[in-house]
């Protein structure tokens, strides 16, 4: 599913125009992002949390050449899905 199919399935499923679904997701990862940006977590009861992590500068190799290379340290956003997501997949 891409984000034109998400629009579509969620203006369907709330009863607004493919727009108004459009405005809301993009509001949505707008808020998200900022969120995440400032440090806070996103907790979405039953669905997940989204949290920023630092993850640590470390040596890795280029797999064409075998040459080590310096990897550096860098944020990284995570999801950890909830219990009704995980019974919905699982």
């Amino acid at each position: 599913m891409n984000k034109s199919d998400l629009i579509s399935q969620m203006a369907g499923d709330a009863g607004i125009t493919k727009a108004q679904a459009q405005s809301a997701l993009n509001s949505f990862i707008d808020s998200t992002s900022k969120a995440l940006k400032k440090g806070d977590k996103l907790i979405l009861v039953g669905f997940g949390t989204f949290s920023v992590t630092n993850r640590a500068a470390r040596t890795g190799r280029n797999p064409r050449t075998g040459k080590e290379i310096k990897i550096p340290a860098k944020k990284v956003v995570k999801f950890k899905a909830g219990s009704e997501l995980s019974k919905t997949v699982g």
